[in-house]
């Protein structure tokens, strides 16, 4: 009974696995300026112990640029990690680089 679960449980893995898609179907070229709310999100590294998150909304009224708020926060910086980096020629060489926090959008 037991490689049959583990059957089933791994055809569910590999079906989970391919369903999964990198490509993100509501990526735009150009935003709809005749009524839209334009957010941009990025993070600028400070010094060694912060990070400041800068978030950016652009208001579009009519095919103009009503208006622009920009926040600023600080956050802590997540550190320096080890990795491989590659130049143009292909010479690989270890390096350390700062941690990029990953930017998740939710909108409702």
């Amino acid at each position: 009974m037991k490689p049959i679960v583990l059957a089933i449980l791994g055809g569910a893995a590999l079906l989970l696995l391919f369903s999964c898609n990198n490509e993100n179907e509501d990526i735009t070229q150009s935003v709809n300026k005749n009524g839209s709310v334009e957010t941009a999100v990025k993070v600028e590294h400070l010094d060694s112990m912060y990070d400041i998150l800068v978030t950016t909304h652009k208001i579009w009224v009519r095919n103009e640029e009503y208006k622009t708020f920009t926040y600023r926060d600080t956050i802590p910086s997540l550190g320096i990690m080890n990795t491989t980096a590659e130049n143009q020629d292909g010479d690989t060489k270890d390096v350390r680089v700062r941690k990029d926090y990953e930017i998740f959008i939710t909108v409702k």
